[in-house]
């Protein structure tokens, strides 16, 4: 179709047959996304049925899922919801299975990256609108919990921070649509400023020797060996033979089952799969044959397996911090590495160096709200920082008293910190004394986003574009293209168009009592003469509603 929505050459049917049959037996789900199937979805939404037809997968239409014509942007956004649809069925089946047992009868509702409900069911053919969930409930929550509109919000977990601003109690939405792995989508979400540092993040080494932490996440040792006993045993023979190896004190485990047949993996990738088949393997064991270390980082990033390692939890419960898990795996995990640290590092005992840990968090916490204070302040920054302004910002996190230094600086955050996630309170109180402000932890803030799960409503959008392809004609682009003569018959039919789909997909997204707001957006131009010209106008059909609960 061209960009007034017209067929410009039909579809072919059977050359798709073909790449769906080439394709099927190596894929979990289907994306289809044609140039203009925004002015026209007619040739995705048949591609849709055959690939249904002929392989019982999922499938994800981009037309379904924005209304922007970028279509680079919406391919990958199609791309990366069919990618999603696996790794989301496996935690709704998880949560269904919890529920069963436990006798829960109500209705399971998923958090979108806006912060409203939707249901379950649902969220599974469109689960890209699930990115950054997590952090939308969370602010929802911070503001429930803690009772101020006008805060930085942070929540730390066990793989990220993310951190959003809080204006007269709403959140910001993205304007740009919300990042995933590095991709711009094209999916309305808050504006989330996420680093990849949280109770979880690997403690490391970085290019010039010194001691960080994150972004990658880890299995802490503490929980790995509470859960599987025996990689108490390893640890404490790593620790006492010599000479020390580079992986010592580092594992790797399954994470959840394949989301394709086995025979879809490389064979190094099957050695990986089939090593881990017992539980957690040791990583100087299973990579003793070097060439398994890219498919073990294949299996990594498909979020089929997970490395374990030293992380800020281990060195919480070797300084007593924490007690929930085994105390020994984080000791012997802080000894290993010791025993690879570079002396210039100063670090002589294994308290030395789980404090040192936590500084790293109080520092590069505190640098990623600087940043995203300023990034706030002016988006052409992008959220970065550069080397002089990382180095001013970590001279003015990092402790001060030093009488080598020439320069101190000082930093002064002119918000409130609401600090919400389950390590909170074990980092925050000093990252807020270092930036100047007050931190708020309110109370159950390691449940913040369960909390604002349940303050969330339902809200669901429609967009149906009228566009004038002609003078004197205007087509509406709804799930079909109508015509009509007038432009007020046109705009008329696109208000009903995109009331019914609204108020049926708030339906759908499980609501009741729903109420449906209409916006229009129009472009007009001036012309000759300063006579105005319709170009063209977006309806907006917004409705919401509280989601229905259990009967009976």
């Amino acid at each position: 179709h061209d960009a007034h929505g017209e067929e410009a050459a039909p579809l072919d049917t059977e050359a798709a047959r073909a790449v769906i049959a080439e394709h099927a037996a190596k894929v979990a789900a289907f994306a289809v996304c044609a140039t203009f199937g925004v002015r026209n979805p007619a040739h995705e939404i048949r591609l849709r049925d055959l690939i249904r037809e002929e392989t019982g997968l999922p499938v994800t239409c981009g037309h379904e899922l924005t209304r922007g014509l970028d279509a680079p942007r919406r391919a990958m956004t199609a791309v990366l919801n069919a990618r999603l649809i696996p790794l989301l069925q496996q935690l709704v089946l998880s949560v269904r299975d919890l529920m069963a047992r436990h006798g829960i009868a109500a209705p399971l509702m998923v958090v979108k990256g806006d912060g409203s409900l939707i249901a379950a069911e649902a969220a599974l053919a469109r689960p890209i609108e699930t990115i950054l969930s997590g952090p939308a409930a969370s602010v929802v929550g911070a503001r429930h919990l803690s009772g101020l509109g006008d805060v930085l919000v942070s929540d730390i977990g066990g793989t990220t921070t993310d951190i959003a601003l809080l204006s007269d109690g709403r959140p910001a939405l993205s304007p740009d649509g919300a990042t995933v792995g590095g991709w711009r989508t094209m999916v309305e979400a808050i504006a989330v400023h996420t680093v990849g540092l949280g109770g979880d993040s690997e403690a490391r080494l970085d290019q010039a020797g010194g001691l960080v932490v994150g972004p990658r996440r880890a299995v802490p040792l503490s929980l790995l060996a509470r859960d599987h006993p025996p990689v108490l045993d390893t640890l404490r023979s790593q620790a006492v033979r010599a000479p020390a190896e580079e992986e010592d004190g580092r594992f790797a485990l399954r994470l959840r089952p394949l989301d394709a047949p086995e025979s879809s993996l490389s064979s190094g990738e099957r050695k990986v799969w089939q090593a881990l088949a017992a539980g957690p393997a040791a990583l100087a064991d299973l990579l003793a044959d070097h060439h398994l270390a890219r498919p073990l980082d294949r299996l990594v990033g498909r979020g089929l397996v997970i490395r374990a390692a030293f992380t800020p939890s281990d060195a919480a419960h070797l300084l007593g911090l924490q007690d929930d898990w085994d105390a020994e795996a984080a000791r012997l995990g802080a000894e290993l590495w010791l025993r690879r640290l570079p002396s210039a590092l100063g670090m002589s005992d294994t308290e030395s160096f789980a404090r040192a840990v936590v500084e790293r968090v109080v520092v590069q916490s505190g640098r990623a709200l600087a940043v995203a204070a300023l990034a706030t302040e002016d988006r052409a920054a992008g959220g970065k920082a550069g080397p002089l302004s990382t180095a001013l910002l970590e001279r003015g996190l990092e402790r001060r008293g030093d009488p080598a230094r020439l320069l101190d600086v000082a930093l002064e955050l002119r918000r409130p910190i609401v600090a919400i996630g389950a390590p909170a309170a074990t980092y925050y109180t000093a990252i807020a004394e270092r930036l100047g402000t007050e931190a708020v932890i309110p109370p159950h803030a390691g449940v913040t986003n369960a909390v604002g799960a349940v303050a969330g409503g339902v809200s669901q959008r429609a967009r149906i574009l009228v566009s004038q392809p002609k003078e004197g004609r205007f087509r509406v682009h709804g799930e079909a293209t109508r015509d009509f003569a007038g432009q007020e018959e046109a705009l008329a039919a696109a208000e009903a168009e995109a009331r019914v789909t609204a108020e049926a997909l708030a339906r759908n997204a499980g609501a009741e009592e729903i109420e449906v707001r209409l916006d229009r957006e129009e472009k007009i131009v001036a012309g000759v003469g300063g006579q105005e010209i319709f170009v063209d106008c977006e309806i907006v059909a917004t409705a919401t509603g509280r989601p229905r609960l259990a009967t009976g």
